[in-house]
């Protein structure tokens, strides 16, 4: 075996155990948060603006997040929504969403999950999306395909654009919300319908199932993309920045996307 291939596996192998990794911690914070559904929270604050919220239910979770990284990856780096931050020496970092879909998790509605991701000087290496109330677990590695459940997953026969059925998000900014309608307005049209289901990271796991055609969104911050962009990518789409924008993506099969830029840019 060349020196090459020798190294290949050995980044295969360091993906493979860091995907097991993001499955505990995801599992984990996953039923920290079920615990607490539709049960009032104690604690909820705004962040960004009035409609941002952040609760006690996230912070449980990604502590409990970051206590397992730090005691299984000490050496690595965090990147946590609500506040995990370690530098980290190692050239590898976890980036980490404990509860996306916060509204949708306080208002009762079963739309959201735990998104957590590592990524090295490549890009993602491995992620993991947590859906606790289906119980279904989202997982991809790099190289080595997307998983449902542990069973592989890809996207759908694509569609004519006019039959695609498109998912997005909107901001919490009030100015980018005002552009997302105008955006809104020209994509609704030319596709079958849009879902606005409130959870990035869901959106991107179930275009990479086949339950949708194509994705996109802008105002994205990390966390939101980290694991289901590796997802997408694993099961035969491909994902774009819009405008060379790393905060705005779109997502499709290779055939579609370039119709779904076309609309979005």
């Amino acid at each position: 075996m060349s020196r090459q291939a020798r190294v290949a596996d050995a980044s295969r192998s360091i993906d493979l155990a860091d995907l097991e990794l993001a499955h505990r911690a995801a599992r984990e914070a996953g039923q920290l948060l079920i615990a607490r559904f539709r049960h009032p929270a104690s604690r909820v604050d705004r962040k960004s603006s009035s409609t941002d919220m952040v609760s006690d239910a996230d912070r449980i979770a990604e502590s409990a997040i970051a206590s397992l990284l730090e005691s299984e990856r000490p050496d690595d780096g965090v990147l946590g929504e609500e506040g995990a931050r370690a530098p980290g020496s190692t050239g590898r970092r976890w980036v980490v969403d404990p509860l996306d879909g916060t509204t949708n998790f306080l208002y009762g509605i079963p739309q959201w999950a735990v998104s957590v991701a590592v990524e090295d000087g490549d890009g993602v290496a491995a992620g993991v999306v947590r859906d606790p109330v289906r119980d279904e677990t989202f997982a991809a590695a790099r190289g080595a395909g997307a998983t449902l459940n542990g069973e592989p997953i890809a996207l759908r026969e694509p569609p004519r654009l006019a039959r695609a059925l498109i998912a997005t998000g909107f901001s919490y900014d009030r100015g980018t919300r005002a552009a997302q309608g105008e955006t809104l307005r020209s994509v609704l049209p030319d596709v079958r319908d849009i879902r606005r289901a409130g959870a990035a990271s869901l959106d991107l796991a179930w275009l990479a199932a086949g339950r949708l055609d194509g994705y996109y969104e802008r105002g994205l911050k990390p966390w939101d993309w980290a694991a289901g962009r590796l997802l997408v990518a694993e099961a035969g789409g491909q994902v774009a920045e819009l405008d060379g924008d790393p905060q705005g993506l779109a997502a499709a099969s290779p055939e579609l996307l370039p119709q779904l830029l076309e609309l979005l840019t």
